[in-house]
């Protein structure tokens, strides 16, 4: 599977041995590198996901093609709602 960016992976041990057992990540791709590699080989730079999908971590991962798995994707980080910024007019500003 070659990944594009915004793909959510698990990457573990069947991408590379150094993502084995609890040392395997969610990770959110946000470039694929052009660089040649050894074949069925790829460098991925993205970010590592909580379980809440939020970005702990940017990093650049060096993985084998074949061992890449689609995630699914973890569900969306929805913040409070922010209040419209205060209005100030030059009028408004030179009065005060």
């Amino acid at each position: 599977m070659v990944p594009k960016p915004g793909d959510v992976l698990h990457v573990n041990r069947q991408a590379s041995v150094q993502f084995g057992g609890d040392r395997a990540l969610i990770f959110r791709v946000i470039k694929v590198s052009d660089q040649p590699t050894y074949y069925g080989w790829i460098w991925l730079t993205g970010y590592v996901l909580d379980r809440a999908g939020r970005a702990l971590d940017r990093r650049e991962i060096y993985v084998q093609e074949a061992g890449l798995q689609l995630a699914d994707p973890p569900p969306a980080v929805v913040g409070q709602p922010r209040k419209p910024a205060a209005r100030t007019t030059r009028r408004n500003a030179l009065r005060r």
